[in-house]
């Protein structure tokens, strides 16, 4: 198919930000092509949450996500907000549904929302190249050359909506970083984020035997804390609050896990005391049988009738103050996002344009903005989008 050659905007990128941007832009009457090399747009949609997408959170502050600037998403998100998507959601009928923590997720299939986009999208009269590698991005006269196998596109204005690292199954490449570094943008060291943790030695035996046990705990790390569940695996620990936790943990550091967090439990073990009660059947309650085993294997502890309260107390700062220390986080090919990417100090808060590069502009997961787990790097994607396509010239 042979597509004009010259547009008011280009975006490489057909992810969640690119598509919102697109359509924002288009709604506006502005020209808009969307490259992606990718098979299909919107594969991250696709497959996150299940192939339910958690698509947004009922509550998103500027507290839920990371970045060496800490201001930066403020305008963004304070301009789209969750009830923005919900609303757009709603005018095409989509069924959702809301779990824990006021995360909404599609009641059917991601596939459902991919449709409310992609028919958005062509509403906006957005054109659409996917399966188009990017051979090379030039500038000259204030016109973006992008080259591509079948054709080269020139832009007034070009979008990176790339995404990160994270998912390389789905063609997740660092293109956007090097788009950014072609144009004299400095990159934020990128790792892994919202990823499981990896243990060794006695450690990596404690999770392996309990490959499968997932219970809730509360993780403190760096003046977060996170209550959501843990699960073991054959390599360490993953789950909702690990994946929370991953973003803040560095090598080095443990990690503080309460066991029980609905519980006061010295008050608990001295009831048990005084009741001459089981601490296995106390502990059975609310764990599996096997990480009970486990844990009083690796810490015993004597008939509670025998200790003093003092003893008790401190046992139940073990449980509730669990110290372990992780060897390593998983890869790319297990995380969720990535943190880092390209500095935010480089682009406008407002607009999403490179300072120091007219015309170019970053939005999503290229930046270095990373959310909690929840729905917030999707609601990102949205506000970007949402305020760079308002902005596009």
């Amino acid at each position: 198919m042979t597509l004009n050659s010259d547009w008011d905007v280009i975006i490489i990128g057909a992810g969640a930000s690119g598509i919102m941007c697109a359509t924002t832009a288009g709604y506006r009457g502005k020209s808009v092509l969307v490259l992606d090399h990718a098979p299909k747009a919107a594969a991250k949609i696709r497959i996150s949450g299940g192939g339910k997408c958690n698509f947004t959170n009922l509550t998103v502050t500027p507290n839920h996500y990371l970045c060496q600037n800490p201001h930066f998403v403020k305008s963004a998100l304070a301009r789209y907000q969750p009830q923005d998507f919900i609303d757009l959601v709603d005018r095409h009928g989509l069924a959702y549904e809301e779990r824990d923590l006021g995360k909404l997720f599609c009641a059917e299939r991601a596939s459902d929302l991919i449709q409310i986009l992609r028919t958005e999208a062509d509403w906006a009269g957005v054109e659409f190249l996917i399966n188009t590698p990017i051979e090379s991005v030039s500038y000259t006269h204030t016109t973006y050359q992008i080259k591509t196998p079948q054709q080269t596109f020139n832009g007034k204005s070009l979008v990176i909506a790339t995404g990160a690292l994270s998912f390389p199954k789905l063609k997740a490449t660092g293109l956007g970083y090097d788009i950014a570094e072609q144009f004299g943008l400095k990159i934020i060291q990128k790792s892994p984020g919202l990823v499981p943790l990896i243990f060794e030695g006695r450690w990596a035996d404690f999770c392996q035997n309990l490959t499968g046990i997932a219970l809730e705990v509360a993780i403190s790390i760096q003046n977060q804390r996170f209550q959501e569940a843990l699960l073991f695996t054959h390599q360490g620990m993953s789950g909702p609050a690990i994946l929370q936790t991953s973003n803040y943990w560095q090598k080095g550091m443990p990690l503080s896990i309460n066991l029980l967090p609905r519980l006061d439990l010295p008050d608990e073990f001295k009831m048990l005391k005084k009741t001459n009660g089981s601490l296995t059947k106390f502990l059975n309650q609310y764990w599996p049988k096997k990480l009970t085993q486990a844990w009083l294997n690796l810490h015993p502890f004597d008939n509670l009738a025998n200790q003093s309260d003092e003893a008790i107390e401190a046992y139940a700062q073990l449980i509730a103050n669990w110290q372990v220390y992780p060897s390593d986080k998983a890869g790319y090919d297990k995380a969720e996002v990535t943190l880092g990417g390209v500095n935010t100090d480089e682009v406008s808060s407002k607009t999403f344009e490179a300072f120091k590069q007219p015309g170019l502009y970053f939005i999503g997961e290229v930046l270095d903005v990373t959310g909690h787990l929840g729905g917030y790097n999707f609601q990102w994607a949205w506000a970007s989008g949402f305020a760079c396509g308002q902005s596009l010239p």
